[in-house]
């Protein structure tokens, strides 16, 4: 990976991230609440989502994410010190990260309006499109794929793992 490709690509995922989560972690508990009803009449299938996410406070959220963020800050020095396989686990998550904010963009759609996360996913679309064109042009079709594949496994993974750490540390205040 190029020293540029780091400067430009690499070390902005982290500051993405943040920028992402504050906007989720700012309005995420009060927006579920406020448009609980309204998604579960909508959404009727979604209902057990629905009321776990009612349930998330803002700080089990900002725990969580702060969690997630060690990992891209892992994944971020791996790449600085050139391990082996460094390219790949960080595309993986870049992968798993833009697939993430398109999710954001979808659930906009479906709802007919704001939801928690999508003005930041909508100012990191064009990030997330020159990342993707620089994987595009370091990987095969096929090796892209995979790490997609294994960035989004990964991600929903580390995401429950996440949740459950923020539970943890949340009962143990209590």
């Amino acid at each position: 990976m190029s020293a540029l490709s780091v400067l430009y690509l690499v070390l902005p995922l982290p500051l993405a991230f943040i920028l992402h989560d504050t906007e989720e972690a700012i309005v995420q508990h009060r927006w579920m609440q406020k448009h609980k009803d309204a998604l579960a009449g909508r959404f009727p299938g979604m209902k057990s989502v629905i009321d776990y996410l009612c349930g998330i406070s803002t700080k089990s959220f900002v725990i969580a994410a702060l969690e997630e963020l060690v990992v891209l800050l892992l994944a971020t020095c791996y790449v600085l010190v050139q391990g082996e396989y460094s390219f790949q686990i960080w595309a993986a998550l870049f992968m798993a990260f833009s697939f993430h904010l398109v999710v954001h963009v979808l659930q906009a759609v479906m709802v007919k309006g704001y939801v928690p996360g999508v003005v930041s996913s909508l100012l990191l679309i064009p990030y997330a499109y020159v990342g993707l064109q620089g994987i595009w042009y370091a990987m095969s079709g096929m090796e892209m794929v995979i790490c997609g594949v294994v960035g989004i496994i990964f991600m929903a993974a580390n995401l429950l793992f996440a949740h459950r750490i923020a539970g943890m540390v949340i009962r143990s205040r209590h």
